[in-house]
């Protein structure tokens, strides 16, 4: 069966909240965040930097519920600056014949990086 890679879902424009060279890896999220997205802690991901245009991918750790944490950690820390927006992307793969069917999540947190409503 073919298959091709789409976007899985996407947190649009969160704000970046810390940065921790010295942690193994990753990008820790609010799992208020993660669950609104349908992100799964370790699931890969692609981290796009509105500031500066850098891209990069990693995985996803939980970060503490309702703190809107987003927080690059290791190497990824020297891609980003507390502060910078964000947009971080999933991507999934499905056989073509459920592409028209599958609709991706979108969210767009708040200056907070809060889910409204």
């Amino acid at each position: 069966m073919q298959q091709i890679e789409m976007l899985k879902s996407k947190i649009h424009r969160v704000k970046v909240t810390d940065a921790n060279l010295d942690y193994v890896g990753s990008i820790t999220i609010d799992e208020d965040l993660m669950d609104a997205a349908g992100l799964i802690e370790f699931e890969k991901v692609q981290v796009v930097n509105n500031n500066n245009g850098e891209r990069l991918e990693t995985y996803v750790i939980k970060g503490e519920r309702g703190t809107g944490v987003i927080c690059l950690n290791g190497a990824a820390a020297r891609k980003v600056q507390k502060g910078d927006i964000l947009i971080i992307v999933s991507y999934i793969q499905i056989d073509l014949a459920s592409v028209r069917t599958f609709k991706p999540v979108i969210i767009f947190p708040d200056e907070h990086n809060k889910i409204s409503g």
